[in-house]
């Protein structure tokens, strides 16, 4: 795989090969979602007929142009597939659909989700740490490390039980987070993800630990780019996407720098990254417009499809386990950590499981790591309390949790 993906560069979308049920992922970008008009919008629900953000976005326009059964045909959408509008949004909506039966539109308005609870607390970083985005198991013991984006530091246990930050030259924030399979070597993303005013110039790019800091291994990013999530392939493959600039990057461990796997213009904001089982395919979630599949011998962009009535938008974190992809849905409403069976050949949904949803104690899922059977998570982000890399006025940092969540099914 790895010498397909240094081949070329080239990107093709010109007809979908990669199986007749494989529709071909329309590119987005900032523009695309400046997209207000009722045709434009509906043309867009029809190239991403799995993306609930898309379908909040259609509900104003259509309503502005008395669109009402279009109006309630998606709310209808949204409620076959688990939304829940705030208190306020389900006050509101029947107001501005005067005229239409009040039982028809609450029948289309979910008053709650399920509350499903399933993880338990397996660590908890103590609040020094800040801004914690990413964790990895560490060893068989439970212990655990974890990215800091405002303490751009990785933490993890020390002597007596302590948590010690690692401080890394030259680096910037860190974010992703991965280790191979015998955890021998560790890669952090490190780039400026919150908007710091940094007084230096910083590492943007993946650093690779090897135990040694003498030999840290360094590969730099694309000049502007902001490199984030972070995917280490079994075959070792390192995979990263840009969240701010919208493109998707690769490099193996003897780089120096890193190569353009999908160049902006494609996606709006990709995040998660998971490599199917055989290695050929890349899933990449864009997180409003859903998740696409990347050929990584043609480097053709298709679209997961799905069987079934799911969001497939909102998705920060992304891992395969089995047949399954995992996604942390912190961008739907409530928010869940999702399966999503897979068919024979990794093209289409055909299953769906929510694992946790609407957790009391959760603020924002965010990001994590396959361990074993079971997904290891950062459980309260606190993106809301930092502005600029500095916590807000009145605010401050909070202890987080690291919950660990089995996967099997009862049928496994």
């Amino acid at each position: 795989m790895l010498r397909a993906l240094a081949a070329g560069f080239a990107l093709v979308f010109a007809s979908p090969v990669l199986g007749s049920d494989a529709p071909v992922w329309r590119a987005v970008d900032e523009s695309t979602g400046q997209i207000r008009d009722v045709e434009g919008l509906e043309q867009l629900a029809r190239d991403f007929p799995d993306s609930g953000n898309l379908r909040l976005r259609m509900l104003q326009p259509l309503l502005a142009a008395g669109e009402i059964e279009k109006v309630m045909e998606t709310l209808e959408w949204l409620y076959d597939r688990g939304y829940v509008f705030s208190d306020v949004a389900r006050q509101q909506i029947p107001k501005l659909l005067e005229g239409v039966d009040p039982g028809r539109i609450a029948e289309r308005l979910l008053a709650e989700g399920e509350v499903i609870e399933a993880s338990e607390v397996l660590a908890t970083v103590p609040a020094e740490a800040g801004l914690v985005e990413d964790v990895v198991p560490l060893a068989r013991d439970g212990s655990v490390g974890v990215t800091s984006v405002s303490k751009k530091a990785i933490y993890g246990p020390g002597p007596g039980g302590n948590w010690i930050a690692l401080n890394l030259p030259m680096a910037n924030d860190l974010s992703g987070f991965a280790t191979d399979a015998n955890r021998a070597t560790g890669w952090v993303a490190s780039a400026n993800v919150d908007g710091s005013k940094d007084k230096q110039e910083l590492f943007v790019g993946l650093i690779g630990l090897t135990g040694n800091l003498d030999d840290t291994l360094y590969i730099k990013a694309p000049e502007g780019v902001t490199v984030s999530d972070l995917h280490l392939a079994a075959d070792g493959a390192l995979f990263t996407s840009d969240p701010l600039g919208g493109g998707v990057y690769f490099a193996t461990f003897e780089d120096e720098a890193l190569q353009t796997l999908v160049p902006p213009g494609t996606f709006r904001s990709p995040q998660g990254l998971a490599t199917s089982a055989d290695n050929t395919k890349l899933y990449v979630s864009d997180y409003r417009y859903g998740i696409a599949i990347i050929d990584l011998e043609t480097r053709q962009v298709s679209r997961l499809a799905s069987d079934i009535p799911v969001i497939l938008d909102g998705v920060d974190g992304l891992w395969r386990y089995g047949n399954e992809l995992i996604a942390v849905q912190n961008g739907t409403s409530p928010m869940r950590i999702s399966a999503f069976e897979l068919s024979e050949n990794g093209m289409r949904v055909v299953g769906h499981r929510i694992l946790e949803q609407a957790h009391s104690e959760w603020t924002e899922p965010l990001s994590g790591s396959i361990d074993g059977d079971a997904l290891i998570y950062v459980g309260n982000g606190q993106w809301d309390r930092y502005i600029e890399g500095e916590l807000k006025e009145g605010m401050e940092a909070l202890p987080t949790q690291i919950r660990r969540l089995p996967l099997a099914s009862p049928a496994q």
